[in-house]
Protein backbone atom coordinates (compact mmCIF):
# COMPACT_ATOMS: atom_id res chain seq x y z
CA UNK A 1 0.00 0.00 0.00
CA UNK A 2 0.93 3.45 -0.58
CA UNK A 3 2.73 5.21 2.23
CA UNK A 4 1.50 7.25 5.15
CA UNK A 5 1.28 11.11 4.20
CA UNK A 6 5.10 12.36 4.36
CA UNK A 7 6.11 13.03 7.97
CA UNK A 8 3.27 12.32 9.62
CA UNK A 9 3.56 11.82 13.48
CA UNK A 10 1.73 9.05 15.08
CA UNK A 11 -1.99 9.41 15.88
CA UNK A 12 -2.03 10.73 19.70
CA UNK A 13 0.68 13.74 18.33
CA UNK A 14 -1.10 14.49 15.42
CA UNK A 15 -4.42 14.24 17.14
CA UNK A 16 -2.82 16.65 19.95
CA UNK A 17 -2.30 19.42 17.22
CA UNK A 18 -5.73 19.05 15.41
CA UNK A 19 -7.68 19.90 18.43
CA UNK A 20 -5.94 23.26 18.44
CA UNK A 21 -7.56 23.91 15.15
CA UNK A 22 -10.73 25.31 16.67
CA UNK A 23 -12.09 26.72 12.82
CA UNK A 24 -11.43 22.41 11.86
CA UNK A 25 -13.76 21.63 14.92
CA UNK A 26 -16.53 23.34 14.10
CA UNK A 27 -16.37 22.93 11.01
CA UNK A 28 -16.72 19.07 11.62
CA UNK A 29 -18.94 18.86 14.10
CA UNK A 30 -21.36 20.82 11.65
CA UNK A 31 -21.00 18.58 8.71
CA UNK A 32 -20.88 15.34 10.55
CA UNK A 33 -23.99 15.75 12.95
CA UNK A 34 -26.06 16.95 9.64
CA UNK A 35 -25.28 13.86 7.78
CA UNK A 36 -25.70 11.69 10.72
CA UNK A 37 -29.40 13.43 11.65
CA UNK A 38 -30.24 12.70 7.76
CA UNK A 39 -29.15 9.19 8.06
CA UNK A 40 -31.25 8.36 11.51
CA UNK A 41 -34.27 10.17 9.38
CA UNK A 42 -34.18 7.90 6.00
CA UNK A 43 -33.07 4.77 8.06
CA UNK A 44 -35.63 4.79 10.09
CA UNK A 45 -38.07 4.43 7.50
CA UNK A 46 -37.47 0.77 6.64
CA UNK A 47 -38.68 -1.73 8.71
CA UNK A 48 -36.42 -4.37 7.48
CA UNK A 49 -32.92 -2.16 8.09
CA UNK A 50 -31.49 -4.73 10.17
CA UNK A 51 -32.39 -7.68 7.80
CA UNK A 52 -30.64 -5.89 5.14
CA UNK A 53 -27.71 -4.92 6.99
CA UNK A 54 -27.28 -8.69 7.74
CA UNK A 55 -27.78 -9.85 3.82
CA UNK A 56 -25.00 -7.20 3.01
CA UNK A 57 -22.63 -8.76 5.43
CA UNK A 58 -23.78 -12.24 4.50
CA UNK A 59 -23.21 -11.59 0.52
CA UNK A 60 -19.85 -9.99 1.85
CA UNK A 61 -18.73 -13.06 3.88
CA UNK A 62 -19.80 -15.47 1.15
CA UNK A 63 -17.70 -13.51 -1.54
CA UNK A 64 -14.81 -13.29 0.57
CA UNK A 65 -14.75 -16.81 1.36
CA UNK A 66 -15.06 -17.82 -2.46
CA UNK A 67 -12.71 -14.71 -3.43
CA UNK A 68 -11.01 -16.74 -6.27
CA UNK A 69 -13.75 -18.08 -7.79
CA UNK A 70 -15.64 -14.82 -8.12
CA UNK A 71 -12.67 -12.79 -9.11
CA UNK A 72 -12.00 -15.42 -11.72
CA UNK A 73 -15.82 -15.31 -13.26
CA UNK A 74 -15.57 -11.25 -12.58
CA UNK A 75 -12.15 -11.17 -15.17
CA UNK A 76 -13.85 -13.75 -17.93
CA UNK A 77 -16.67 -11.68 -17.95
CA UNK A 78 -15.02 -8.51 -18.28
CA UNK A 79 -13.17 -9.68 -21.07
CA UNK A 80 -16.12 -10.95 -22.83
CA UNK A 81 -17.49 -7.54 -22.88
CA UNK A 82 -14.70 -6.19 -24.35
CA UNK A 83 -12.64 -5.08 -21.32
CA UNK A 84 -9.10 -5.20 -20.99
CA UNK A 85 -7.91 -6.58 -17.40
CA UNK A 86 -4.80 -6.14 -15.58
CA UNK A 87 -4.04 -7.57 -12.46
CA UNK A 88 -1.96 -5.26 -9.48
CA UNK A 89 -0.40 -6.73 -6.47
CA UNK A 90 0.59 -3.14 -4.94
CA UNK A 91 0.18 0.19 -5.41
CA UNK A 92 3.50 0.43 -7.41
CA UNK A 93 2.26 -1.90 -10.06
CA UNK A 94 -0.84 -0.45 -10.42
CA UNK A 95 0.49 2.91 -11.04
CA UNK A 96 2.92 1.65 -13.45
CA UNK A 97 0.22 -0.16 -15.36
CA UNK A 98 -2.03 2.98 -15.11
CA UNK A 99 0.89 5.37 -16.16
CA UNK A 100 1.60 2.82 -19.22
CA UNK A 101 -1.78 2.73 -20.58
CA UNK A 102 -2.26 6.83 -20.86
CA UNK A 103 1.32 7.14 -22.44
CA UNK A 104 -0.66 4.82 -24.95
CA UNK A 105 -2.96 6.80 -25.29
CA UNK A 106 -0.94 9.73 -26.50
CA UNK A 107 -1.86 12.27 -23.99
CA UNK A 108 -0.62 14.09 -20.72
CA UNK A 109 -3.39 14.50 -18.65
CA UNK A 110 -6.58 12.83 -17.17
CA UNK A 111 -10.03 13.72 -15.58
CA UNK A 112 -10.71 11.24 -12.54
CA UNK A 113 -14.06 10.44 -10.67
CA UNK A 114 -13.60 10.67 -6.87
CA UNK A 115 -11.58 7.27 -6.40
CA UNK A 116 -10.68 6.15 -2.69
CA UNK A 117 -8.27 3.14 -4.47
CA UNK A 118 -6.73 5.98 -6.91
CA UNK A 119 -6.16 8.24 -3.27
CA UNK A 120 -4.60 5.02 -1.73
CA UNK A 121 -2.63 3.61 -4.13
CA UNK A 122 -1.16 7.36 -4.79
CA UNK A 123 -2.02 7.67 -8.31
CA UNK A 124 -2.09 11.46 -8.63
CA UNK A 125 1.83 11.71 -7.39
CA UNK A 126 2.83 9.16 -9.64
CA UNK A 127 1.37 10.05 -12.51
CA UNK A 128 2.76 14.01 -11.73
CA UNK A 129 6.15 12.18 -11.76
CA UNK A 130 5.60 10.81 -15.22
CA UNK A 131 4.54 14.07 -16.10
CA UNK A 132 0.55 13.65 -16.46
CA UNK A 133 -1.83 16.01 -14.49
CA UNK A 134 -4.66 14.03 -13.06
CA UNK A 135 -7.73 16.70 -13.17
CA UNK A 136 -9.89 15.78 -9.83
CA UNK A 137 -13.76 16.35 -10.92
CA UNK A 138 -15.51 15.50 -7.58
CA UNK A 139 -16.10 19.09 -6.02
CA UNK A 140 -14.76 18.24 -2.66
CA UNK A 141 -11.89 16.51 -4.27
CA UNK A 142 -11.35 19.75 -6.55
CA UNK A 143 -11.71 22.12 -3.59
CA UNK A 144 -8.66 19.58 -1.97
CA UNK A 145 -6.31 19.62 -4.97
CA UNK A 146 -6.71 22.88 -5.33
CA UNK A 147 -5.95 23.57 -1.81
CA UNK A 148 -3.11 21.78 -1.74
CA UNK A 149 -4.62 19.80 1.16
CA UNK A 150 -4.90 16.27 2.09
CA UNK A 151 -8.60 14.75 2.23
CA UNK A 152 -10.14 14.41 5.53
CA UNK A 153 -13.22 12.34 4.92
CA UNK A 154 -14.05 9.47 3.11
CA UNK A 155 -17.62 10.99 1.66
CA UNK A 156 -16.44 15.02 2.12
CA UNK A 157 -12.93 15.41 1.30
CA UNK A 158 -13.49 18.74 2.14
CA UNK A 159 -15.29 18.28 5.12
CA UNK A 160 -12.17 20.47 7.15
CA UNK A 161 -13.31 23.62 4.86
CA UNK A 162 -16.11 26.35 5.10
CA UNK A 163 -17.49 28.21 2.25
CA UNK A 164 -15.34 31.10 3.06
CA UNK A 165 -12.24 28.52 2.87
CA UNK A 166 -13.48 27.47 -0.27
CA UNK A 167 -14.07 30.65 -2.08
CA UNK A 168 -10.70 31.90 -1.01
CA UNK A 169 -8.97 28.62 -2.93
CA UNK A 170 -10.97 29.40 -5.64
CA UNK A 171 -10.08 32.61 -6.09
CA UNK A 172 -6.22 32.03 -5.89
CA UNK A 173 -6.30 28.95 -7.50
CA UNK A 174 -8.36 27.84 -10.18
CA UNK A 175 -7.01 30.75 -13.10
CA UNK A 176 -3.40 28.49 -12.62
CA UNK A 177 -4.82 25.70 -13.63
CA UNK A 178 -7.77 26.29 -15.96
CA UNK A 179 -10.98 28.51 -16.38
CA UNK A 180 -10.88 31.69 -13.37
CA UNK A 181 -13.95 32.35 -11.28
CA UNK A 182 -15.72 35.37 -11.82
CA UNK A 183 -14.19 38.37 -9.93
CA UNK A 184 -17.17 38.85 -7.56
CA UNK A 185 -18.08 35.18 -6.49
CA UNK A 186 -18.85 35.11 -3.28
CA UNK A 187 -18.91 32.17 -0.89
CA UNK A 188 -22.77 31.25 -1.85
CA UNK A 189 -22.95 27.66 -2.44
CA UNK A 190 -24.59 27.71 -5.78
CA UNK A 191 -21.79 30.66 -6.71
CA UNK A 192 -19.46 28.26 -5.80
CA UNK A 193 -20.42 25.29 -8.09
CA UNK A 194 -20.73 27.11 -10.66
CA UNK A 195 -17.20 28.31 -10.63
CA UNK A 196 -16.43 24.71 -10.24
CA UNK A 197 -18.96 23.57 -12.96
CA UNK A 198 -17.37 26.22 -16.07
CA UNK A 199 -14.03 25.63 -14.48
CA UNK A 200 -14.29 21.45 -15.06
CA UNK A 201 -16.19 21.58 -18.27
CA UNK A 202 -13.47 22.69 -20.39
CA UNK A 203 -11.43 19.72 -19.06
CA UNK A 204 -14.33 17.16 -19.36
CA UNK A 205 -14.28 18.08 -23.49
CA UNK A 206 -10.99 18.06 -23.29
CA UNK A 207 -9.53 14.93 -22.05
CA UNK A 208 -9.29 11.57 -24.21
CA UNK A 209 -8.72 9.33 -20.83
CA UNK A 210 -10.77 8.88 -17.96
CA UNK A 211 -9.58 7.07 -14.64
CA UNK A 212 -12.32 5.88 -12.16
CA UNK A 213 -12.63 3.52 -9.17
CA UNK A 214 -15.86 1.20 -8.57
CA UNK A 215 -18.47 0.70 -5.88
CA UNK A 216 -19.17 -2.64 -6.89
CA UNK A 217 -18.04 -5.18 -9.70
CA UNK A 218 -20.75 -7.65 -10.50
CA UNK A 219 -18.82 -11.52 -11.20
CA UNK A 220 -21.87 -12.10 -13.33
CA UNK A 221 -22.14 -9.95 -15.66
CA UNK A 222 -18.63 -7.50 -15.66
CA UNK A 223 -20.54 -4.70 -14.44
CA UNK A 224 -19.12 -2.16 -12.84
CA UNK A 225 -20.79 0.36 -10.27
CA UNK A 226 -20.07 4.44 -9.54
CA UNK A 227 -22.24 6.00 -7.48
CA UNK A 228 -22.14 10.13 -6.86
CA UNK A 229 -24.13 12.73 -6.31
CA UNK A 230 -23.20 15.31 -8.85
CA UNK A 231 -22.49 13.86 -12.33
CA UNK A 232 -19.24 14.91 -12.66
CA UNK A 233 -18.15 11.00 -12.49
CA UNK A 234 -20.96 10.95 -15.60
CA UNK A 235 -19.16 13.03 -17.60
CA UNK A 236 -15.76 10.79 -16.88
CA UNK A 237 -17.08 7.56 -17.69
CA UNK A 238 -18.92 8.70 -21.22
CA UNK A 239 -16.85 11.71 -22.57
CA UNK A 240 -13.47 9.91 -23.02
CA UNK A 241 -12.40 7.66 -25.32
CA UNK A 242 -9.98 5.44 -23.06
CA UNK A 243 -11.49 4.62 -19.10
CA UNK A 244 -9.40 3.15 -16.86
CA UNK A 245 -10.81 1.75 -13.90
CA UNK A 246 -9.05 0.75 -10.72
CA UNK A 247 -11.11 -1.93 -8.44
CA UNK A 248 -10.16 -3.48 -5.38
CA UNK A 249 -10.38 -7.06 -5.89
CA UNK A 250 -12.95 -7.03 -2.29
CA UNK A 251 -15.50 -4.96 -4.37
CA UNK A 252 -16.93 -7.97 -6.22
CA UNK A 253 -20.83 -9.00 -5.58
CA UNK A 254 -21.64 -11.98 -7.03
CA UNK A 255 -24.69 -11.24 -9.57
CA UNK A 256 -26.85 -8.44 -10.30
CA UNK A 257 -29.67 -8.85 -7.86
CA UNK A 258 -27.31 -8.01 -4.68
CA UNK A 259 -27.09 -4.72 -5.97
CA UNK A 260 -30.67 -4.16 -4.38
CA UNK A 261 -29.64 -4.74 -0.88
CA UNK A 262 -26.16 -2.69 -1.78
CA UNK A 263 -28.01 0.18 -3.08
CA UNK A 264 -30.16 0.63 -0.46
CA UNK A 265 -27.54 0.73 2.70
CA UNK A 266 -24.90 2.75 0.67
CA UNK A 267 -26.42 6.00 0.11
CA UNK A 268 -28.67 5.83 3.28
CA UNK A 269 -25.47 5.08 5.38
CA UNK A 270 -23.31 7.81 3.49
CA UNK A 271 -25.42 10.79 2.66
CA UNK A 272 -28.37 10.08 4.25
CA UNK A 273 -30.34 10.15 1.07
CA UNK A 274 -32.91 6.97 -0.51
CA UNK A 275 -30.97 6.62 -3.44
CA UNK A 276 -27.75 8.29 -5.15
CA UNK A 277 -28.58 11.31 -7.29
CA UNK A 278 -26.33 9.11 -9.86
CA UNK A 279 -25.85 5.69 -10.38
CA UNK A 280 -24.01 4.92 -13.13
CA UNK A 281 -23.12 1.20 -14.82
CA UNK A 282 -21.24 -0.26 -17.71
CA UNK A 283 -19.97 -3.47 -18.83
CA UNK A 284 -16.69 -3.42 -21.19
CA UNK A 285 -17.24 -2.06 -24.22
CA UNK A 286 -20.23 -0.56 -26.54
CA UNK A 287 -19.71 0.09 -30.14
CA UNK A 288 -20.18 3.60 -31.11
CA UNK A 289 -21.61 4.84 -27.44
CA UNK A 290 -18.94 6.12 -24.41
CA UNK A 291 -14.82 4.75 -24.16
CA UNK A 292 -13.82 2.26 -26.56
CA UNK A 293 -11.19 1.36 -24.86
CA UNK A 294 -11.64 0.31 -21.32
CA UNK A 295 -9.37 -1.05 -19.08
CA UNK A 296 -9.90 -2.51 -15.54
CA UNK A 297 -7.10 -2.92 -13.22
CA UNK A 298 -7.77 -5.36 -10.17
CA UNK A 299 -5.92 -4.40 -7.28
CA UNK A 300 -4.67 -6.46 -4.13
CA UNK A 301 -2.29 -3.78 -2.35
CA UNK A 302 -2.53 -6.33 0.99
CA UNK A 303 -6.26 -6.96 0.95
CA UNK A 304 -5.23 -10.65 0.30
CA UNK A 305 -2.95 -10.03 3.90
CA UNK A 306 -6.15 -9.09 5.63
CA UNK A 307 -8.14 -11.97 4.13
CA UNK A 308 -5.32 -14.13 5.68
CA UNK A 309 -6.65 -13.01 9.26
CA UNK A 310 -10.16 -14.70 9.87
CA UNK A 311 -10.54 -11.40 12.58
CA UNK A 312 -9.73 -9.11 10.59
CA UNK A 313 -11.02 -9.86 7.30
CA UNK A 314 -14.89 -8.85 8.20
CA UNK A 315 -12.99 -5.00 7.54
CA UNK A 316 -13.12 -5.84 3.51
CA UNK A 317 -16.57 -5.80 3.51
CA UNK A 318 -16.29 -1.79 4.28
CA UNK A 319 -18.62 -0.38 1.56
CA UNK A 320 -16.78 2.79 2.07
CA UNK A 321 -20.12 4.89 3.31
CA UNK A 322 -18.37 7.05 6.10
CA UNK A 323 -21.04 6.56 8.34
CA UNK A 324 -18.14 5.01 10.96
CA UNK A 325 -16.63 8.63 11.26
CA UNK A 326 -19.99 11.29 11.46
CA UNK A 327 -20.69 9.34 15.06
CA UNK A 328 -17.14 9.01 15.93
CA UNK A 329 -16.16 11.18 18.97
CA UNK A 330 -12.23 10.97 18.38
CA UNK A 331 -12.90 11.49 14.25
CA UNK A 332 -15.59 14.32 15.23
CA UNK A 333 -12.57 16.42 17.42
CA UNK A 334 -9.93 15.32 15.23
CA UNK A 335 -10.57 15.10 12.02
CA UNK A 336 -8.91 13.10 8.84
CA UNK A 337 -5.62 13.79 8.49
CA UNK A 338 -4.52 12.57 11.89
CA UNK A 339 -5.40 9.53 10.80
CA UNK A 340 -2.46 9.54 8.43
CA UNK A 341 -3.91 7.98 5.43
CA UNK A 342 -7.23 8.47 2.96
CA UNK A 343 -8.98 5.75 5.09
CA UNK A 344 -9.93 8.06 8.61
CA UNK A 345 -12.12 7.43 11.12
CA UNK A 346 -12.68 3.74 12.52
CA UNK A 347 -12.48 1.93 9.62
CA UNK A 348 -9.13 3.46 8.94
CA UNK A 349 -7.71 2.72 12.00
CA UNK A 350 -8.96 -1.03 11.66
CA UNK A 351 -8.29 -1.32 7.92
CA UNK A 352 -4.75 0.87 7.40
CA UNK A 353 -2.60 -1.51 9.75
CA UNK A 354 -4.09 -4.47 7.57
CA UNK A 355 -3.44 -3.08 4.22
CA UNK A 356 -0.14 -1.47 5.20
CA UNK A 357 1.12 -3.33 8.50
CA UNK A 358 2.19 -2.05 11.60
CA UNK A 359 5.58 -1.01 10.59
CA UNK A 360 4.98 2.61 11.04
CA UNK A 361 4.57 4.43 14.29
CA UNK A 362 1.40 5.72 12.86
CA UNK A 363 0.20 2.23 11.50
CA UNK A 364 0.96 0.83 15.35
CA UNK A 365 -0.90 3.86 16.97
CA UNK A 366 -4.02 3.90 14.79
CA UNK A 367 -5.64 0.87 16.85
CA UNK A 368 -5.62 3.25 19.38
CA UNK A 369 -7.00 5.70 17.86
CA UNK A 370 -10.92 4.86 19.75
CA UNK A 371 -12.81 5.12 23.24
CA UNK A 372 -14.52 1.81 22.24
CA UNK A 373 -17.61 3.55 22.63
CA UNK A 374 -19.56 1.08 19.69
CA UNK A 375 -20.85 3.52 18.06
CA UNK A 376 -19.30 2.36 14.78
CA UNK A 377 -19.70 -0.88 14.76
CA UNK A 378 -23.98 0.34 15.57
CA UNK A 379 -24.09 1.89 12.53
CA UNK A 380 -21.78 -0.14 9.74
CA UNK A 381 -24.32 -0.81 7.24
CA UNK A 382 -22.36 -4.04 6.95
CA UNK A 383 -22.28 -5.00 10.43
CA UNK A 384 -18.09 -4.70 10.87
CA UNK A 385 -17.55 -5.60 14.64
CA UNK A 386 -14.85 -2.48 14.50
CA UNK A 387 -14.70 -2.11 18.75
CA UNK A 388 -13.72 -6.11 18.32
CA UNK A 389 -11.33 -5.45 15.59
CA UNK A 390 -9.76 -2.35 17.07
CA UNK A 391 -9.07 -4.56 20.29
CA UNK A 392 -7.64 -7.26 18.26
CA UNK A 393 -5.27 -5.25 16.17
CA UNK A 394 -3.71 -3.91 19.61
CA UNK A 395 -3.55 -7.31 20.71
CA UNK A 396 -1.61 -7.92 17.45
CA UNK A 397 0.54 -4.67 17.82
CA UNK A 398 1.73 -5.53 21.65
CA UNK A 399 2.55 -9.04 20.75
CA UNK A 400 4.46 -8.24 17.36
CA UNK A 401 6.25 -5.26 19.65
CA UNK A 402 7.59 -8.01 21.99
CA UNK A 403 9.15 -9.68 19.04
CA UNK A 404 8.60 -13.11 19.64
CA UNK A 405 9.05 -12.88 22.89
CA UNK A 406 6.17 -14.56 25.14
CA UNK A 407 4.48 -12.04 27.63
CA UNK A 408 4.47 -12.92 31.77
CA UNK A 409 0.69 -13.71 31.29
CA UNK A 410 1.54 -15.83 28.16
CA UNK A 411 3.88 -17.95 30.03
CA UNK A 412 1.87 -18.10 33.42
CA UNK A 413 -1.05 -19.75 31.29
CA UNK A 414 1.40 -22.05 29.67
CA UNK A 415 2.51 -23.09 33.15
CA UNK A 416 -0.91 -23.49 34.12
CA UNK A 417 -2.08 -25.36 30.98
CA UNK A 418 1.05 -27.81 31.78
CA UNK A 419 0.18 -28.27 35.41
CA UNK A 420 -3.42 -28.85 34.59
CA UNK A 421 -2.73 -31.10 32.73
CA UNK A 422 -1.41 -34.19 34.29
CA UNK A 423 -3.09 -34.87 38.25
CA UNK A 424 0.17 -35.24 39.62
CA UNK A 425 1.91 -32.14 39.04
CA UNK A 426 -1.69 -30.44 40.12
CA UNK A 427 -1.73 -32.42 43.49
CA UNK A 428 2.19 -31.33 43.79
CA UNK A 429 1.12 -27.88 43.14
CA UNK A 430 -1.44 -28.20 46.13
CA UNK A 431 1.05 -29.71 48.58
CA UNK A 432 3.14 -26.91 47.93
CA UNK A 433 0.40 -24.77 48.61
CA UNK A 434 -0.44 -25.71 51.82
CA UNK A 435 3.15 -25.79 53.56
CA UNK A 436 2.90 -22.18 52.25
CA UNK A 437 -0.27 -21.45 53.81
CA UNK A 438 1.32 -22.98 57.20
CA UNK A 439 4.12 -21.03 57.47
CA UNK A 440 2.05 -17.70 56.82
CA UNK A 441 -0.14 -18.84 59.46
CA UNK A 442 -3.03 -16.72 60.43
CA UNK A 443 -1.90 -14.04 58.35
CA UNK A 444 -4.87 -13.61 55.80
CA UNK A 445 -2.99 -11.74 52.78
CA UNK A 446 0.37 -12.37 50.98
CA UNK A 447 0.83 -8.41 50.56
CA UNK A 448 3.36 -7.50 47.85
CA UNK A 449 4.30 -10.41 45.66
CA UNK A 450 8.18 -10.12 44.78
CA UNK A 451 9.27 -9.50 41.23
CA UNK A 452 7.21 -9.02 37.74
CA UNK A 453 4.48 -10.60 40.19
CA UNK A 454 4.34 -7.53 42.25
CA UNK A 455 2.44 -5.90 39.18
CA UNK A 456 -0.54 -7.94 40.07
CA UNK A 457 -0.24 -7.87 43.41
CA UNK A 458 -0.44 -4.07 43.95
CA UNK A 459 -3.65 -3.91 42.02
CA UNK A 460 -5.64 -7.02 43.64
CA UNK A 461 -5.16 -8.65 47.37
CA UNK A 462 -3.61 -11.58 47.03
CA UNK A 463 -5.38 -14.17 49.56
CA UNK A 464 -3.06 -16.59 51.65
CA UNK A 465 -3.32 -20.29 50.93
CA UNK A 466 -5.02 -22.26 52.76
CA UNK A 467 -3.05 -24.64 55.27
CA UNK A 468 -5.27 -27.56 54.14
CA UNK A 469 -6.58 -28.32 50.48
CA UNK A 470 -9.67 -30.05 49.86
CA UNK A 471 -7.93 -32.93 48.53
CA UNK A 472 -6.17 -33.20 51.78
CA UNK A 473 -9.45 -32.92 54.04
CA UNK A 474 -10.99 -35.41 52.17
CA UNK A 475 -8.28 -37.87 52.37
CA UNK A 476 -7.81 -37.19 55.94
CA UNK A 477 -11.62 -37.79 56.46
CA UNK A 478 -12.96 -39.81 54.20
CA UNK A 479 -9.24 -42.03 53.82
CA UNK A 480 -9.33 -43.65 50.22
CA UNK A 481 -13.31 -43.77 49.90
Amino acid sequence: MSGTFIGMPKFPAAAREALGNSQQRRNLRHATHTIRAKRARVVGELDDWEELRRTGAAIKDHVLSHLDRYLAELEESLTRAGATVHWASDADEANRIITSLVRDAGTEEVVKVKSMATQEIGLNEALEEAGIRAWETDLAELIVQLGHDRPSHILVPAIHRNRAEIREIFLSEMGRVGTPPPAGLTSEPHELAEAARVHLREKFLRATVAVSGANFAVAETGTLVVVESEGNGRMCLTLPETLISVVGIEKVVPRLEDLEVFLQLLPRSSTGERMNPYTSTWSGVTPGDGPQQVHVVLLDNGRTDALADRVGRQALRCIRCSACLNVCPVYERVGGHAYGSVYPGPIGAILNPQLRGTTSAVDRSLPYASSLCGACGDVCPVGIEIPELLVHLRTRVVDEQRGGIPSGEELAMKGAAWMFADHRRWEKAQQAAELGGRALGRKERLGRLPGPLSAWSDARDAPTPPAESFRSWWKRERGSR
